[in-house]
């Protein structure tokens, strides 16, 4: 195996890395879970919150979940009144997804105590630290998709 000039095998940064998005992650799914929605809820008004009105299938490409997964949950969120489904004059068959005003304030309440509780962990590591962390997963990010072909694929809800 090849060491790096710190001794770091490729393997052994691995290991860390998926110890660290595991851990982050069930921080994150916690976080969520204490706003009151389900981590596809969230996805969803969340996607909706930060890019405007999307069909189905576009939110469905920002968070990477199924097709059937996105539909229940829009189906879940525009019960509750938090979204509306629109025709669009472009596509008579799409149907753009928007926030309600409800929605909106839900949707941006819950995304800031999200974040705050992102923040919390996260402020162990200094401005620089973080700028290097992001550079270096995104590198590694960029080469990993383009060595599998470039596809995103749906992560299907567990």
């Amino acid at each position: 195996m090849k060491k790096t000039s710190n001794g770091i095998t490729a393997p052994r940064l691995w290991l860390v890395m998926m110890r660290s998005h595991h851990a982050m992650r069930l921080l994150a799914e916690q976080s969520i879970a204490n706003t009151g929605l389900c981590l596809t809820d969230f996805a969803a008004l969340d996607a909706l919150l930060h890019k405007g009105p999307l069909t189905i299938s576009e939110i469905q490409d920002k968070v990477l979940l199924a097709s059937g997964s996105m539909t229940a949950a829009i189906d879940r969120l525009e019960k509750r009144g938090l979204v509306v489904r629109k025709s669009t004059p472009k596509d008579r068959r799409a149907r753009i997804v928007q926030l309600t005003r409800e929605g909106k304030q839900l949707a941006a309440e819950c995304f800031a105590k999200h974040a705050k509780d992102l923040e919390v962990v996260m402020s162990v590591l200094s401005a620089k630290e973080k700028q290097q962390i992001y550079g270096s997963l995104k590198k590694l990010g960029l080469l990993a998709t383009q060595k599998v072909g470039g596809a995103r694929q749906p992560v299907k809800p567990q």
